[in-house]
């Protein structure tokens, strides 16, 4: 029972990060100007990897992150680096770390972790 309560719950967080995403998604757009084809045409062209299934859908991709890296995200970047589409995620652990995740955007396939060092670390 406890299994099926777990699963839910991830799925509901996974919805509603994926809401919050494209609320923020949304807002970005509203409040940039309208010249700004750039940020238009990054959109559409990761739609379109999504569509021909060179990415994986983000949701897809948040259900597989949080059983190999789990906690709460902050921010999701999707990037083309040379030939190969990037999830670059920003979360909070359940420890209280912030971490930086860079995954395969084709396969979600985790290629790096990175821990933010905190002010304490750096003194």
């Amino acid at each position: 029972m406890l299994f099926s309560f777990h699963a839910a719950f991830a799925d509901r967080q996974v919805r509603r990060m994926y809401l919050v995403g494209c609320v923020l998604c949304a807002a970005a757009m509203a409040v940039a100007p309208a010249g700004a084809a750039s940020g238009r045409d990054d959109h559409d062209r990761a739609r379109q990897a999504v569509q021909a299934g060179q990415v994986l859908p983000l949701p897809t991709v948040l259900e597989r992150l949080q059983r190999e890296v789990p906690g709460q995200v902050l921010e999701v970047e999707l990037e083309q680096e040379r030939d190969r589409w990037i999830y670059e995620i920003k979360l909070l652990t359940p420890a209280g770390q912030l971490t930086k995740v860079k995954l395969d955007a084709r396969t979600a396939e985790v290629l790096r972790v990175k821990p933010r060092e905190s002010r304490e670390d750096r003194r």
